[in-house]
């Protein structure tokens, strides 16, 4: 019976080590999990957003610009070339002259058109000597005296012949009935002999405003290359 006994408890103990051994085991497994469970995601995030705040910041400061950026002066306001020609030498000036900047031209038309005969300074009978001699006849009533979208254009070029050393006075109608402010004004003029004189520091003081550039006197019948190197030297 002792034997048996003895048996029996050896038994018991075996089977109790094991359990032990088992429930150790467990344990200890569980407690890895937890810790892989934790340790990555904390050391990996600051990583990843590292890298993605980095790109985001890149993609942002490079596109910013492009969208945001002011208009260069390559795009710039228009250009408009104001004339008025009694016998077509002023005209082909400011045709050069729009075809040289990309602008728009606009013709000053009187109400009551010039003829040959009106423009015979040598008669003293003439419209133009009458005009000459009273100046208040040089009001001359313009077809129309205010270009359309007159705001759009930053540079008026203003062309005519010279008249007794002054701008035709026609000229004189369209200065009185528009606002230079802001735009950057250049006259110029066709003569046989006369230079550009105060022509163009007389109409800049009857305009009031704007910025008035000094001006070019070109021959009556001036070539295209001319008038265009002109216009290249004012580096608009």
């Amino acid at each position: 019976m002792r034997r048996f006994l003895a048996a029996l408890l050896c038994v018991i103990m075996v089977f109790s080590l094991a359990a032990c051994s088992s429930q150790n085991g467990e344990s200890r497994s569980s407690g890895s999990s937890s810790g892989e469970s934790t340790l990555p995601k904390s050391s990996s995030k600051p990583v990843e957003q590292s890298g993605g705040s980095a790109d985001t910041g890149s993609l942002e400061s490079s596109s910013e610009p492009a969208d945001l950026a002011e208009p260069t002066g390559a795009d710039g306001g228009k250009t408009l070339v104001v004339y008025f020609s009694a016998t077509n030498n002023t005209e082909a000036v400011a045709g050069y002259i729009a075809d040289a900047t990309g602008g728009d031209l606009f013709e000053l038309m009187p109400a009551e058109p010039y003829t040959s005969d009106d423009l015979d300074w040598t008669d003293q009978d003439s419209r133009v000597s009458r005009e000459h001699d009273d100046e208040s006849l040089r009001a001359v009533e313009l077809e129309n005296a205010v270009p359309d979208n007159w705001d759009e254009y930053d540079t008026v070029f203003i062309g005519y012949p010279i008249w007794w050393g002054i701008a035709a006075w026609p000229v004189d109608t369209f200065i009185a009935s528009n606002d230079f402010t802001g735009k950057t004004v250049i006259p110029f003029c066709t003569s046989s002999s006369s230079g550009l004189g105060q022509s163009g520091e007389l109409l800049r003081e009857a305009a009031g405003t704007g910025d008035w550039l000094e001006g070019q006197r070109f021959q009556s019948r001036a070539s295209e290359d001319t008038v265009k190197e002109w216009v290249a030297s004012l580096e608009l």
